[in-house]
């Protein structure tokens, strides 16, 4: 967006646009620009090292603050940059853009921040990125996977997440290595459903994969029953669904409705309790994630334990993502010896082979996360169970 580059921390007409942001917010919402920062402090504000967390935690929690919350107690209790504290400022951008943009702002209007975690949507997360880093702060994302993240060359921008080049090319690979060869795809037409489906699309051809139709969006039953009949006449054998939780139930249910019957394959959003809860129609998909709760390391086995053994259940992906981010970000500030973002962003672009419970974490020099394994998941009985890792390359 061009207007996103324009963008001055201190320039009036940006203060004066944003604050008309925040204050139109403020009249149809329970937002209030300072009163409704959710923030943790241990320990004296004074020398702390403070960090930015922004999700939509009302809307869409997952197990993100906890996640968050469990990292920064074990932090805290150690210290960093020889006994300091993080101060950790989490604040609800409700999945809103023009929220996300307007809480970016204040984030780095506060020259106290050194770096901020989040947002959750590519929607959100790719306009806010461009505040964080004219601004020259870190930004590590846990979520968002749209390439357009860090296409702006930008050595503040993190994403500690596959991009969805990288998911797609691991769901084709794994398509490519069953029976199936004929493939649907649906999608939504968003940030993440677009990339998604544009990457399976790509390597399916090169994993002797052919992909009979494509299409975003219906309008009513007699519209799925009409794609039906088309997508068995083409012989399709397997669907991918690109697309979020509660889309992906709502079009594998008609499917299911309308008499198809072939399997269901999908992206990490579809990784989501919702999803998992959603009942027998749903059963037997599989999904592309990040991260499963009985994976064999000794590192995940310890975050399992203390995270059932503080909240009474298992950790999810968001649990995970939020932990290691918050992890990784003090590692790369231990590292730089310095609270300077500067800094920070260095030390993390040095960083080669960082472990994590979602597996091995490093940046390559537009900063998107490097060495991760995807793990395939096929969910059954309200479960996802794991299937196998896949390895992908570092490029693309």
């Amino acid at each position: 967006m061009n207007v996103i580059g324009g963008i001055s921390r201190k320039g009036l007409f940006w203060k004066s646009v944003l604050l008309g942001i925040v204050l139109t917010i403020s009249g149809c919402s329970s937002y209030s620009e300072p009163d409704q920062v959710r923030s943790k402090t241990l320990g004296s504000s004074n020398g702390d090292v403070v960090i930015g967390a922004v999700w939509p935690f009302a809307q869409q929690n997952d197990q993100f603050h906890e996640g968050l919350e469990l990292a920064l107690e074990q932090i805290n209790q150690k210290g960093i940059l020889g006994g300091k504290k993080i101060q950790l400022l989490e604040m609800d951008d409700e999945a809103s853009t023009t929220k996300g943009m307007a809480i970016a702002q204040q984030l780095t209007d506060n020259p106290a921040v050194s770096a901020v975690i989040g947002h959750r949507g590519s929607a959100v997360t790719v306009p806010a990125s461009r505040i964080y880093a004219h601004a020259g702060i870190v930004l590590m994302t846990p979520a968002s996977t749209s390439p357009k993240l860090t296409d702006v060359n930008s050595s503040y921008i993190f994403r500690n997440i596959p991009n969805d080049n990288q998911l797609g090319q691991a769901l084709a690979m794994y398509a490519g290595e069953t029976k199936h060869r004929n493939i649907a795809i649906y999608y939504t037409d968003d940030e993440y459903g677009r990339g998604l489906a544009n990457a399976f699309e790509d390597q399916a051809a090169q994993s002797g994969l052919h992909v009979v139709d494509r299409l975003s969006g219906y309008k009513d039953m007699a519209d799925i029953t009409r794609i039906v009949d088309k997508w068995k006449t083409l012989d399709s054998d397997l669907v991918m669904v690109a697309a979020g939780a509660s889309d992906g139930i709502a079009f594998v249910k008609a499917i299911r409705e309308a008499g198809l019957n072939i399997p269901v394959i999908g992206g990490d959003a579809l990784d989501s309790a919702e999803f998992a809860n959603a009942g027998d129609v749903v059963s037997g998909t599989i999904v592309a994630s990040v991260y499963h709760e009985m994976g064999q390391s000794k590192l995940n086995q310890s975050f399992r334990q203390q995270f059932m053994n503080k909240y009474g259940k298992e950790p999810g992906k968001w649990a995970a993502q939020a932990y290691d981010s918050l992890n990784l970000l003090a590692e790369g500030i231990e590292k730089a010896g310095s609270r300077s973002p500067k800094e920070i962003s260095k030390a993390l672009l040095a960083m080669k082979g960082w472990e994590g419970v979602t597996g091995q974490h490093y940046f390559d020099s537009q900063g998107d996360v490097q060495g991760m394994s995807i793990v395939m998941k096929k969910l059954e009985a309200g479960k996802f169970k794991r299937l196998d890792e896949v390895r992908i390359p570092n490029s693309f």
